[in-house]
């Protein structure tokens, strides 16, 4: 059914019961009338919500859904937050913009594994690690907003891994690991070469 074929429903809803009523229906009382009116009004409400809402029409844009997010955490500066969502069918990684109150487009944050969790951003939100599911172990991801691409950080690991945590940098990740047969902490650094993320004008100390 068509947006605009909607708005013609209560007329044809209200010629028919009359039409109906002047055939012999005259048992139909008109409380019976009413009422039948007021359910197509309120269908015809419905689709017309449904055509001019965007969330309808491409899905939940907002922060809050009807849908499962979960694992909420914020980038230093208070601007994004990143969760885990449900919205597109399987366990995906959200980042949304506070200031601007959109949802980032970021390609290749969720190249297609089963399971995503536990997000942690960087200062600015530029860095983002996150537990995939990798040849059917949990594995560390990095995702780098500069260059839209993702890497595993903990190729040859391989032992049980959850909740990572990247520092406010953008240099250290820590994380719980099952190495020693319990969980223990970890922190991997991933070098002096790496560009930080930092404040525009901070020194760097060589």
């Amino acid at each position: 059914m068509s947006c605009s074929s909607v708005f013609i429903l209560p007329a044809i809803g209200d010629r028919l019961i009359r039409a109906k009523i002047g055939q012999g229906w005259g048992s139909v009382s008109r409380s019976v009338h009413t009422i039948l009116l007021r359910c197509i009004f309120l269908f015809s409400v419905s689709l017309l919500a449904a055509c001019g809402n965007p969330e309808a029409q491409l899905g939940p844009v907002t922060l809050n859904s009807r849908y499962n997010d979960e694992q909420p955490a914020i980038s230093g500066d208070g601007r994004l937050v990143a969760f885990v969502t449900n919205r597109k069918g399987g366990s995906e990684i959200a980042v949304y913009d506070l200031d601007e109150n959109k949802f980032l487009d970021l390609p290749g944050l969720n190249p297609g594994r089963k399971l995503a969790q536990n997000p942690s951003l960087s200062r600015t939100g530029r860095y983002i690690v996150y537990v995939v599911n990798e040849q059917g172990r949990p594995a560390i991801a990095l995702y780098d907003q500069a260059i839209n691409q993702s890497k595993i950080l903990t190729t040859s690991y391989r032992h049980w891994i959850r909740n990572p945590h990247i520092s406010p940098d953008g240099r250290y990740v820590t994380f719980e690991t099952s190495r020693r047969g319990q969980w223990d902490v970890e922190v991997f650094d991933r070098g002096p070469e790496v560009e930080l993320d930092i404040a525009d004008g901070t020194p760097i100390t060589p």
